[in-house]
């Protein structure tokens, strides 16, 4: 049997501020930004920093709302997992969730393209990209990852494992500094 106390344990030691599991709707998105608000109100932290953590946040979400891949046949695969903590001087923001593997390549791409840009360049891209009317087929421009290593300020660290032949789990770290 799995024991509460060791997950309330490990969240304890790397100081997780906040963490789902399950499905996420537009009235858990709501609810989350609320009381992430709410408790980065009631810690001493620059507004600054409050916004920024909050601008990330909001990024990070959206992306496991819009961008979940339909996968049919398996309930489980529609699930997501977001957690929110602080160690040291920054915040962290991991989000994860399930994605065809034929996505993969693609989405990769697209990150290691966003990873190789300084924040010039970031802006840059992220005008050309808004400019080129461009939807994907899930409605977004693809502005989402470039907003949020462009809002941190930090490179995305990112994961991509196997879990079937068809699917994979897409996990996302985004280090978010006062800087």
């Amino acid at each position: 049997m799995l024991d509460i106390f060791d997950i309330y344990d490990k969240m304890e030691r790397n100081n997780i501020m906040l963490s789902f599991k399950g499905s996420v709707t537009s009235e858990l998105l709501t609810s989350i930004l609320q009381i992430m608000e709410s408790k980065l109100d009631s810690v001493d932290e620059s507004p600054k920093i409050k916004k920024k953590v909050f601008n990330v946040l909001v990024e990070c979400l959206q992306n496991l709302y819009h961008h979940i891949d339909e996968i049919p046949d398996n309930e489980s695969y529609k699930s997501a997992i977001f957690m929110i903590g602080k160690k040291d001087d920054h915040y962290f923001i991991l989000t994860g969730n399930f994605i065809l593997s034929d996505n993969v390549s693609s989405l990769k791409e697209k990150l290691d393209t966003i990873n190789g840009m300084d924040k010039e360049q970031l802006k840059e891209h992220y005008k050309a990209v808004l400019n080129n009317g461009m939807m994907s087929n899930k409605g977004g421009g693809g502005l989402g990852m470039i907003d949020i290593a462009r809002k941190s300020g930090q490179k995305l660290e990112y994961n991509f494992m196997p879990v079937d032949n068809v699917n994979s789990f897409f996990s996302l770290n985004v280090k978010v500094t006062p800087n």
